[in-house]
Parts: structure tokens; sequence; C-alpha cells
């Protein structure tokens, strides 16, 4: 009885007149053929149709092996103390002291509100190539290392608000090429480097407020960045000095041109303060020098003036 469709079936048969048998010792790769080869009963050489055939079998395997091969590492497993879903992964209120070390290369939001993290440090973040938005609001975030955000170069929103940062490197805020929202509100900050906001160029909004201020000649770089740059600033209004008391009713933005009149004179430069310390002590050892040098020459002026006296006095007591 045949089967169905068995007649579209190429048989591997070998042709008339060969020898049949595989050869013993030599593999499924070599029939009687080969020179010097003992043939295995019960086995049949393939015709040359076979060995074609054999070739468009093995095809699709080999296809198979290079997609597994260029097949992607699968992203790293959520952090035990996190909760990942859909690219975001929550990791508030964990009482974390670091960032996770290892968090999913997919991930698009990382909230890590709520915890203790004190110092951001270098490579405080694992490559992550399509993360947009991270929040790291009440932290005790108190230094932020300026290597501490590479890798997140595709970052859009960082929340550091309600923490206890003073002071930030302008070179931190380099790798966020296309950061547009940076909120730095409720912080300890009391001046700001231009620095800090040129590294921005994409920023289109930022929020400062609820920050102790200080309206001193420091403040003059922050109070030149508003005044072009309102439109990005939402709560400019509220945005006051804490010190001194007495301009802590007026919005930053409110001031003008003379409240910082006498902090825009040009300062001395490095080469100016390197010549003071030089003619400082060289004046000084000058003085000293000029002062010995007219003491000796007063001592020596009178010493002569009291020798011609001395030589006269033998001389009238012998006339006597």
């Amino acid at each position: 009885m045949q089967l169905p469709g068995a007649g579209h079936i190429q048989l591997l048969t070998a042709p008339k007149g060969a020898r049949q048998g595989r050869v013993a010792g030599q593999g499924e790769g070599c029939w009687a053929s080969c020179p010097g080869a003992t043939l295995m009963p019960g086995t049949r050489e393939p015709s040359p149709h076979g060995w074609v055939t054999m070739g468009r079998w093995r095809g699709p395997s080999i296809l198979l092996a290079v997609l597994l091969l260029l097949r992607p590492l699968p992203a790293p497993a959520c952090p035990h103390t996190c909760h990942c879903w859909a690219g975001d992964v929550d990791c508030r209120q964990r009482a974390l002291h670091e960032v996770p070390p290892l968090l999913p290369t997919n991930a698009s939001t990382l909230w890590l509100g709520y915890n203790l993290i004190a110092v951001l440090g270098a490579r405080a973040f694992p490559s992550l190539p399509v993360l947009l938005r991270l929040s790291l609001p009440h932290n005790r975030l108190e230094k932020i290392h300026r290597q501490a955000l590479l890798g997140l170069r595709e970052l859009q929103e960082l929340d550091l608000s309600d923490n206890y940062l003073s002071v930030l490197n302008p070179e931190t805020f380099l790798p966020l090429t296309s950061l547009s929202m940076l909120n730095l509100g409720y912080n300890r900050l009391e001046e700001l480097e231009a620095g800090v906001l040129h590294a921005l160029p994409q920023l289109q909004a930022i929020f400062l407020n609820g920050n102790p201020w200080m309206c001193s000649c420091s403040i003059l770089p922050l109070w030149h960045w508003l005044g072009h740059n309102r439109e990005k600033v939402p709560e400019r209004s509220s945005l006051q000095c804490v010190f001194p008391e007495s301009l802590n009713t007026y919005p930053i933005t409110a001031f003008g041109n003379d409240s910082f009149q006498q902090c825009q004179k040009v300062p001395l430069s490095a080469q100016h303060y390197a010549a003071f310390l030089l003619i400082g002590p060289f004046s000084f050892l000058a003085s000293i020098f000029c002062c010995t040098l007219i003491g000796f020459i007063v001592v020596i002026y009178q010493h002569l003036r009291k020798e011609p006296q001395t030589w006269r006095r033998p001389l009238s007591s012998g006339g006597h």
C-alpha cells in the first residue's frame, strides 16, 4: 500500500551498480565511495540528487542557528525591591540608600522618590538608552558626582526636588543633551552657576522655587539667565531671596540693573592677583633694605662728625 503523496517524495537511493551500505566508522557524511572504506550492512549510498536534497534540508537549520546567535540578550530582570511593568520601574518608598545596580534596559521611566539616597556617585545608573523620565524627589540627596548621569543621553525629565542639594557642578548635566524639564525646587541652593543652565540646550521648563536664594553678587548669573528665559520658569513670581531680609519680598526677576551695578565691575584677572602677591613681599623687603641702608649711612655720618673733635683735644691740652 502506498501512502498518499508518496509519489512526490524523492528517495535517497544509490544508483544501480553502486556498492551498498554506509561506511563503517566514517560517520554520516561518507559512503562507500570513500577510498579505503568498508560498508555497513543494510545501508545504501545516496545519489547525487539525494545529496542536493540533503543540502536543502540543512539550509533552514543553519539559518535558525544564525538567528539564534544574532538574537539580542534578554533585558535584566526587575530588581526584587522594585515593581516593573510596560517600561516603568517603580522603586519608591523602598528605603534604598543607592540606585539598584541592575535595571531593565528597556526602562523608560524610573521612580526613585521617597528613599534614603544621599549621594549619586560616578555612573550611578547602568546604561539605560531609552530612559525618558527620572524621578528622585524626597530623598536625602546632598551631592551629585559630575559623571553620575552618564548613559542617560535620551533623558527628557529630571526631578530632584525636596532634597539637600546646595551646590551643582555644571559638568553634571552635560550628558543630558535632550533634557527639557528640570525640577530643583525645595533644595538648599543659594546660588546657581550659569554653566548649569547653559549645559542644557533643550531645556523648556525649570522649577527653582523653595530654595534659600541669597541676593548678593553670587546670584548675578541666575538673574542674567532669568532675564532672557522668563518663559522657561513657570513659578518665577515666587522665586524670592531669603537673604538679606530687606529684599525677601521682591521676586528676583523684579530687580533692575541698578541693583547689581556694583557687581558688574570688571573683576581683576589672575595675572593682577599674581602681580600683587609678588609686589607685596618684594616691596616689604625693599623697604627694610632701604631703612637699614639709611640707618647705616646716618651712623657713619655721625661717626665721621665726631672724629675731628677727638683729634683736636690732644693739641689743646699740650699748649698749657
